[in-house]
């Protein structure tokens, strides 16, 4: 099973770019995202960014992460 994760790109070289989560930064790829900006959060799956995310979805997200994650 694989999951999309939300990141914080960061940093952008081209349609590359490096995303963060919690102080863990990931290499990943912005072919999907058009006219992406430092500072806007992303989903990510398989290292390519597929889906643009507004803050308060992306804080939900992690949010839940932590929730699933305390929970083991």
């Amino acid at each position: 099973m694989c999951l999309a994760v939300p990141l914080k790109i960061i940093e952008i070289n081209g349609r590359d770019a490096i995303g963060e989560w919690e102080g863990i930064h990931r290499k990943i790829r912005l072919d999907f995202i058009e006219n992406p900006e430092v500072g806007q959060y992303v989903i990510v799956h398989a290292g390519f960014a597929i889906e643009r995310l507004d803050k308060e979805q992306a804080e939900a997200d992690r949010q839940a992460f932590k929730e699933v994650a305390d929970a083991l």
